[in-house]
């Protein structure tokens, strides 16, 4: 082994360097050439250092296999080497394995304590794995080495911050900004963010009124304006200021007269008697402001309501402005509401039919209309009874507004939902397909309709749709992937789920889950770069939310949706025989399928072609490295080998564990704990899930269900399963569980009795008594195909009728079938409660209105002459439109 103090004689040392330098500047071929020249002399074929830099280089460029060898190696000869043990530990990270890589720092440091790059590594790996304690206090040793650069300053009070010891965050803020001097001439950006952290410092730590003098004491060189006015406006409310709070808000709302916040802090601090006419009179102030035109209709009521609705409605119908459903879309949770805005956007609708104008003949707001003005009357009404869920109306005005202007792709849109909500995905389909033919170059209406084939398990089409917006010459999943599109995989694993195939359904959980972890170690890099640009009050959010990352709607549901899978694989195994038929089932194509796998060969033909011609241009190969970690990432998601997994409850658990720590307020996370750890049958772990539960949502259904569960796994629990301490817990629970009653049976009853005309509480009840008493079956189906509750919609419905179908309540075809009689009356479009034969009919592509196919006939005919006589304003229309869309679903 070679001693730490051999070291290189000056002709090698000097070659040394230009190693280091090479590598710094990503000459690494020139790095390379210099570390051959070292390790080809006998003398120095074993130093240490230059082999684990050789290392480090072959590593950049993607050969790891040599890289580990010559690192080891490296390490072994010179284990006295801080460079050996620091390039060590860049090997590790770039593994992202970042325990190992502060050991290494760590090693590197007892040989070269005073090394600054090698704190400031340990330092970025400490912050990234949130241990604050070790993160100050290598931000101390980086002071103390460099107390002139302002990074040393502001790394060690965010340390701090982070560790929530805001005094001395701010003692260590201020003790650097004496030392600054800064010109009163022009402000400048890095020393006002600096203010402003401090600033944010004073108030999350308490000191409101210090933070008023600190902000007015720097007024001169604070650059954002608009944060340190909101920020004085919030410190006014919580010390009691509100006549200088008053005065800020006014200050911010003529700045943005459409920030909906100011608008309510200021109505909050003025109290006034009459809040109707303090918004008259804001409306003399800020004339422009559309904001304050709509706040009113949150507060009136009645005929003031109605006056109100019609001065603000008119405008909108008359410029044709599509996010006014939006704007008003918080008011339906009033029904009287919903009832007035019903009554006057008919009346409009009725007299532009009839005098061309919103009001009669005679009327002192007569004006006559543009036809416009109609259009996006029935634009409106088809969103309302969507939306209040009266598909029959909502179709019959969609085809008026259809053949009033044939060529709006916002009503082929609208009209696709329709369906959607009326339960017909495959006409909803044909229909979004319909809007996209309007304009093939909208990329939001292309996804739009991947996502309605996707809700039709038209997976393949999907894709080959999602293929006009994606990068030429590669696979379009693996851009889609590449792009984080978790909405698509989501819904591509939503299908596959339906369709039974398990494997890729995880697949593509799994992909979701891989984007929240590169998610999280993205942040590492803004370590560095916040601290140097001076955006700490960014950088700190930036530590919130990736704390808080995994609360994401997308993960929660890609977790209940993974859990669900493999509590499924737990209860029915998948045995290498019953996935090789499944496999063998699902390479059977049908029509369709044989007709899609023909457009995706023509699509990868050509893709290979164009590879092809890339490579004639010298573009430069992936490396074996490359390709082998590929391989090796595809090997990882098999389908196969995900389903065949031994212990599918802890697979469940990796997913379910983010949740149990950052969403206990989500009912969702407390069920499927009970769900995995009742098929564990760990009692303890079993209660607490259902006590988490009960707390955030007592009364919600499945919640019922687990419980009743729990006291039934108890009854038959062995004396091994109960031991003495965990029965004496059990035991004290129980009667709080079953809210006081003696008995399962008396709890559901008084359960049913609480929840008589909510459907999805009577399914469970209903579940319940058949489980306890399978002799009360048709009570049970009773209780539950009634469909004159105030609770039932479409939704409940298909729930109660998946139910039946599943064979949860036995068998009962009669009883399915005169569910769906009943259903069909209520809800004739719905698919689901057709009978096959008519399903089979009536799920074919709906025909098109006879102007819609003469504007497609003539569109595809002569498109030179359809883009020239487009209408610019409807085009401006179109793009607004997106946005209401996009907002509502």
């Amino acid at each position: 082994m070679m001693s730490a103090n051999n070291k290189l004689p000056p002709k090698e040392s000097g070659m040394f360097k230009k190693i280091l330098r090479s590598y710094e500047c990503k000459q690494y071929k020139t790095g390379l050439k210099f570390a051959k020249q070292i390790l080809s002399n006998p003398k120095f074929a074993d130093h240490g250092e230059t082999q684990a830099m050789k290392g480090l280089i072959l590593n950049c460029m993607g050969r790891k296999e040599e890289a580990y060898d010559l690192v080891r190696k490296g390490l072994k000869n010179d284990l006295k080497s801080h460079v050996c043990w620091h390039v060590y530990g860049l090997l590790q990270r770039s593994e992202k394995k970042y325990d190992e890589a502060i050991k290494c720092y760590r090693n590197a440091l007892k040989w070269d304590k005073e090394n600054i790059q090698i704190l400031r590594d340990l330092s970025l790996l400490q912050v990234q794995m949130r241990d604050l304690d070790g993160f100050r206090d290598t931000r101390y040793q980086l002071l103390k080495l460099r107390p002139a650069q302002r990074g040393s300053w502001i790394g060690y009070a965010v340390a701090y911050h982070m560790a929530k010891d805001y005094d001395t965050a701010i003692r260590i803020m201020g003790e650097y900004r004496a030392t600054q001097s800064v010109g009163q001439e022009k402000p400048d950006y890095e020393y006002s963010e600096m203010i402003m952290y401090e600033a944010q410092l004073l108030k999350e730590s308490g000191q409101l009124k210090e933070v008023l003098k600190f902000l007015d004491d720097h007024d001169s060189h604070i650059c954002d304006i608009l944060a340190m006015q909101e920020l004085k406006a919030e410190v006014c409310i919580e010390l009691g200021n509100f006549n200088d709070a008053r005065l800020l808000y006014w200050k911010l709302l003529k700045r943005n007269p459409e920030n909906v916040f100011y608008y309510t802090s200021l109505q909050d601090l003025v109290k006034p008697a009459d809040p109707l006419q303090f918004y008259v009179n804001l409306r003399k102030e800020l004339p422009f402001s559309s904001t304050v035109k709509r706040l009113p209709l949150n507060i009136a009521t009645g005929d003031a309501f109605a006056k109100l609705l019609d001065e603000y409605l008119q405008p909108g119908f008359h410029k044709g402005i599509p996010p006014l459903f939006v704007n008003l879309k918080s008011l339906y949770k009033d029904p009287t509401k919903v009832e007035i805005i019903t009554r006057t956007v008919e009346s409009f609708y009725h007299c532009l039919r009839e005098h061309g104008s919103f009001h009669p003949p005679g009327s002192d707001y007569f004006a006559v209309e543009p036809p416009s003005a109609e259009l996006w009357v029935l634009f409106f009404l088809v969103r309302h009874y969507t939306t209040i869920g009266n598909t029959q109306k909502a179709m019959e005005y969609v085809d008026k507004a259809i053949e009033h202007t044939p060529t709006m792709m916002e009503l082929c849109m609208i009209k696709a939902k329709v369906y959607k909500n009326a339960g017909d995905l495959k006409a909803a389909a044909h229909w979004m397909d319909e809007a996209q033919s309007l304009d093939t170059a909208d990329r939001y209406v292309n996804s739009k309709f991947a996502k309605y084939l996707l809700r039709i398990d038209q997976v393949d089409e999907a894709v080959e749709k999602s293929q006009k917006f994606t990068r030429e010459g590669a696979s379009t999943l693996e851009i889609l992937i590449e792009m984080q599109c978790m909405w698509f995989e989501l819904e591509c694993a939503l299908s596959y789920y339906r369709q039974g195939k398990l494997g890729e359904a995880l697949k593509k959980c799994h992909q979701v889950e891989k984007h929240f972890v590169d998610i999280h170690d993205d942040q590492f890099d803004f370590h560095t770069y916040c601290m140097r640009k001076m955006t700490l009050r960014a950088y700190i959010n930036l530590i919130t939310l990736e704390d808080t990352l995994r609360d994401h709607p997308f993960y929660v549901e890609v977790t209940k949706l993974a859990v669900k899978i493999y509590l499924q694989l737990h209860d029915n195994p998948h045995t290498e025989e019953v996935t090789a038929s499944n496999e063998k089932e699902e390479s059977a194509p049908s029509a369709e399928q044989k007709k899609m796998r023909r457009k995706q060969r023509k699509a990868e033909l050509k893709a290979q072609a164009k590879l092809q011609e890339e490579k004639k241009e010298n573009k430069p190969k992936p490396t074996d490295t490359e390709k082998k970690a590929v391989e090796e990432k595809e090997e990882e998601l098999d389908p196969a080998k995900l389903v065949a997994i031994k212990e599918p409850l802890e697979e469940a658990l990796k997913f379910l564990v983010p949740l149990q720590h950052l969403s206990r307020g989500c009912t969702d996370t407390h069920l499927m704990s009970y769900s995995i750890y009742s098929r564990k049958r760990k009692f303890l772990l079993m209660l607490r899930s259902l006590k988490r539960g009960l707390l955030v949502n007592a009364e919600h259904p499945e919640m019922h269900i687990d419980v009743v569960d729990f006291v039934l796994a108890v009854q038959s629990a062995t004396d091994a399963e109960l031991s003495g301490p965990v029965k004496q817990v059990i035991d004290e629970a129980l009667p709080t569980l079953l809210g006081g009653k003696s008995s399962v049976e008396e709890f559901n009853k008084d359960y049913l009795l609480r929840h008589q005309d909510s459907v999805p509480h009577l399914v469970t009840g209903a579940t319940v008594l058949y489980r306890l008493h399978p002799e009360c079956r048709d009570e049970a189906i009773s209780l539950i195909t009634n469909l004159n509750y105030p609770s039932r919609n479409l939704k409940t419905c298909l729930s109660v009728h998946s139910l039946l179908k599943s064979g949860a309540l036995g068998k009962c075809p009669d009883q399915v079938a005169s569910f769906e009689a009943k259903c069909r009356e209520f809800y004739p479009v719905a698919t689901a409660f057709k009978p096959i034969h008519q399903e089979e009919s009536t799920t074919q592509s709906p025909p098109k209105p006879a102007s819609l196919e003469n504007h497609l006939d003539s569109h595809e005919t002569d498109d030179k002459q359809a883009d020239t006589t487009k209408n610019m304003d409807s085009l401006s229309s179109q793009e607004t439109a997106k946005a209401v869309q996009c907002s509502s679903d």
